[in-house]
């Protein structure tokens, strides 16, 4: 039987533009809205990120976020 899918959480989220304009591209690509395209992603997160990169690409933007909030 399926699970039901039930959005229990609402919260206010920054993103950046690019993560912003990602998340409609995704969302609408997949038939989903954006609240649904983010359940998805974070409910099967260790199956779709990539481990031998995503440690890497994470240093980077926290880098980087500093300067990207000015």
């Amino acid at each position: 039987m399926p699970k039901r899918f039930r959005l229990t959480r609402r919260f206010p989220v920054s993103m950046t533009e690019d993560g912003y304009r990602r998340l409609k591209k995704f969302s609408a690509e997949a038939g989903l809205d954006e609240g649904e395209a983010l359940s998805f992603l974070f409910e099967n997160f260790d199956s779709i990120i990539d481990e031998d990169t995503f440690g890497h690409r994470l240093r980077i933007f926290n880098s980087e976020l500093e300067a990207r909030k000015r």
